[in-house]
């Protein structure tokens, strides 16, 4: 993956420049991109997400298609602004550090979407900022199969393999829970939303994570039997070469 910035006036862009660039897309480098109101004026919107933001489902012309997702503030703090964040510097970005962290963990192969790019507005003091991922084919949300009873225990067995490995590598998941794990048809999981997430190294938030997600399956399954499969599929897998 070949990451490149490009910056003009208030706006910076970090991307990937063989997913994004003009001889890639017919779609041209620029800030009305990961606005929503561009791909809804071309009729490219094909789905949506539910979540804060909203992220959007978006038909490409390379045969794929991509999310975008704008940064938005929960909590108390979005009633003070719901998309503004304080400008620290653009590696500093919430979008910036995101995008890079992906693209590590992709060049490493492990299961997250291909980041595409993201783009940072500056206002003053402050930043919007928005970033697009290559959507995981036919994927679905965990959560979805654990509430509908889909999740069989090879699943959450290959759930609990794949933590362990994002764990070896030190990344540091702070919202995982199963909305954030997708499946795709063939049964592979994939780790999404890396927003406020970094590598480490082993500690104590490996148990946070795991207590995180434990939650979160007992929210849609109203048991704790099914997280002890991935508890148990986590606790007894091996060390993993990437």
């Amino acid at each position: 993956m070949r990451l490149a910035a490009l910056r003009q006036k208030n706006w910076l862009m970090l991307y990937d420049a063989d997913s994004l660039s003009d001889a890639a897309t017919s779609h041209q480098l620029h800030p009305d991109l990961f606005h929503q109101a561009y791909w809804r004026e071309r009729n490219l919107i094909v789905g949506e997400a539910p979540g804060r933001g909203s992220s959007l489902f978006l038909e490409t012309d390379n045969k794929e298609q991509w999310v975008l997702r704008p940064y938005r503030r929960g909590g108390l703090v979005a009633k003070l602004s719901e998309k503004r964040y304080i400008w620290l510097g653009e590696e500093r970005t919430r979008a910036f550090r995101e995008l890079r962290l992906t693209a590590t963990l992709y060049d490493q192969g492990l299961p997250v979407p291909r980041p595409v790019g993201c783009c940072v507005t500056r206002y003053g003091a402050t930043y919007e900022a928005a970033l697009l991922t290559v959507r995981v084919p036919g994927a679905q949300a965990l959560a979805s199969l654990l509430a509908t009873g889909e999740a069989n225990d090879s699943l959450l067995e290959r759930v609990g393999v794949m933590i362990k490995r994002f764990h070896q590598v030190g990344l540091d998941h702070v919202d995982l829970n199963a909305r954030n794990i997708l499946v795709d048809p063939a049964g592979k999981p994939w780790l999404i939303d890396l927003d406020r997430c970094r590598l480490r190294r082993k500690g104590s938030w490996q148990t946070r994570n795991l207590n995180r997600l434990e939650k979160s399956v007992v929210k849609f399954t109203g048991s704790p039997d099914t997280f002890f499969k991935i508890k148990s599929s986590y606790h007894s897998s091996e060390i993993i070469p990437h």
